[in-house]
C-alpha cells in the first residue's frame, strides 16, 4: 500500500497544493512554518478521519476560509482507493472512499494504516494516563473492529452513567434498577476492551525490545507494562463497590478508563530516570513497534510518517534509523526535517526511491534506482 498523490485546499497553511508521491521515502525539509507537519497531518487524516494535533476539524481551515479539502489517491492491493475529506464550517465533515459517503467514521479506520510521530510524542511519557491509553487504542483499533466499536460503546455507556451520577449528585433519587444496567452493560463491554489490552501488552513488548535494541545499540530492557483496575476484580463489582464514591464526584471512578501503561527502562520509570536521548529512543522505539505489530496483523506495512523524529538524536542514532526504514521489511515513508542536508547525505548513499521537497525553495529532487 502507498499514497500515489495529495491534494490539499485551504488547509491550514495551504491554499492549494499538489504532490506526486514516491512509493518508498518521501522527504519535507525547510524552516519551521513552512508546512511540513501538516502535510503529515493531511495523510493522517486520509487513514484516522482526524488531524493528529488539532482537537477542533474547524481549526485546519485556512485562515479567512470558510472550508478544506483533503483529498488522496491510494494504491492499495494493485486497486486505486479515492479518498476524500471535506470540511465547511457550517456542515458536518464529509468522508468519502470512491465517490461513496461514509455514514460512520469508524467503517473507514484501519483501511490505510498508517503510523505516526508527532512533535508531541513525549507526552506520552510526561503527560496523564489519557495519551497511553489512547495510543494503545490507536493501534489496536487499526486492525480490529470489533475493539473500535467496544470502545465506542463503552464510552457512550460511561457518558450516560455519569449523566446519571451527576443527577443524583444534585438531588434525583437515585433509581437501583437504572445502577444495574450501567453497570452490566459497562461491565460487559469493559472487560472485552480489558482483555485485548491485556493481550496486545503482552504481544508487543518482544517487538518493541528488538527496535529499542536496533536504534540504541546496547543492551537495555525496556518494558510495556499494562495496569489495570480488573487485574483484580471484575468490573461489575468494582462498580457496585464504589456507587457511594460516584456520587459523592459525580463521575465513574473504577473500570478500563482508568487504564494506564508504565513506561521503564531496566526496571525503572523511564519519566524518572531515563535521559532525554533515552526517552526520545523509547518513544521511537515504541512507534516502530507500533509498525511492526500491525504489519504482523495485517500482513501489510502501514504508511509511516516520521515528523522530526531526529530532533535530539545524535548522528549515529539518525544514519540507523534511516537505514532501517530504507529496507523492505518497511513501505512508505515521510519524513519531515528542518535540515536541508542531513536527508540528502543520507539517502544519495542508499539504493532506494526517495523523492525530497524543499518547501522553502520549491525545489524537488528525486532518485529512481534502476532494477
Amino acid at each position: 500500500m502507498y499514497l500515489k498523490n495529495l491534494s490539499l485546499i485551504n488547509f491550514k497553511n495551504f491554499e492549494n497544493f499538489d504532490i506526486d508521491f514516491c512509493p518508498k521515502i518521501n522527504c519535507f525539509t525547510g524552516d519551521n512554518g513552512t508546512g511540513k507537519t501538516n502535510i503529515l497531518d493531511s495523510i493522517h487524516y486520509l487513514s484516522f478521519c482526524k488531524s493528529f494535533l488539532n482537537f477542533s476539524d474547524r481549526q485546519n481551515i485556512r485562515t479567512g476560509e470558510d472550508f478544506f479539502v483533503i483529498q488522496g489517491d491510494f494504491n492499495l492491493f494493485d486497486k486505486t482507493e479515492a479518498i476524500y475529506c471535506g470540511l465547511h464550517t457550517n456542515k458536518r465533515k464529509s468522508f468519502r472512499r470512491n465517490g461513496v459517503e461514509y455514514q460512520k467514521l469508524s467503517e473507514h479506520i484501519g483501511l490505510l494504516p498508517v503510523v505516526y510521530t508527532n512533535p508531541y510524542d513525549s507526552n506520552l511519557i510526561h503527560e496523564g494516563s489519557e495519551f497511553r491509553r489512547k495510543f494503545s487504542d490507536s493501534v489496536i483499533s487499526q486492525f480490529d473492529h470489533i475493539y473500535l466499536n467496544n470502545l465506542i460503546n463503552y464510552n457512550r455507556i460511561l457518558e450516560q452513567r455519569n449523566n446519571m451520577l451527576k443527577n443524583v449528585q444534585k438531588g434525583a433519587k437515585l433509581d437501583k434498577d437504572e445502577v444495574e444496567v450501567w453497570n452490566i452493560q459497562l461491565s460487559e463491554t469493559g472487560k472485552k476492551i480489558y482483555n485485548s489490552r491485556n493481550t496486545f501488552a503482552q504481544e508487543i513488548i518482544e517487538i518493541f525490545q528488538n527496535y529499542y535494541s536496533l536504534i540504541s545499540d546496547n543492551k537495555e530492557n525496556v518494558q510495556f507494562i499494562y495496569q489495570s483496575q480488573l487485574h483484580d476484580d471484575e468490573p461489575q463489582i468494582l462498580l457496585e463497590r464504589n456507587i457511594d464514591k460516584d456520587i459523592i464526584l459525580g463521575f465513574t471512578s473504577s473500570g478500563i478508563h482508568k487504564d494506564d501503561f508504565d513506561f521503564r527502562i531496566n526496571n525503572l520509570p523511564i519519566k524518572r530516570y531515563g535521559s532525554q536521548g533515552q526517552q526520545k529512543t523509547f518513544i521511537i522505539s515504541l512507534k516502530f513497534a507500533w509498525f511492526g505489530y500491525i504489519k504482523q496483523k495485517i500482513n501489510m506495512a502501514p504508511i509511516l510518517l516520521l515528523d522530526d523524529i531526529f530532533d535530539k538524536l545524535d548522528k549515529k542514532r539518525v544514519k540507523v534509523i534511516t537505514k532501517l526504514v530504507s529496507q523492505n521489511d518497511f513501505g512508505q515513508i515521510f519524513i519531515t526535517d528542518t535540515s536541508y542536508s542531513r536527508m540528502p547525505d543520507i539517502l544519495k548513499n542508499l539504493q532506494i526511491d526517495y523523492k525530497i521537497l524543499n518547501l522553502s525553495t520549491n525545489e524537488i529532487t528525486v532518485n529512481e534506482v534502476k532494477n
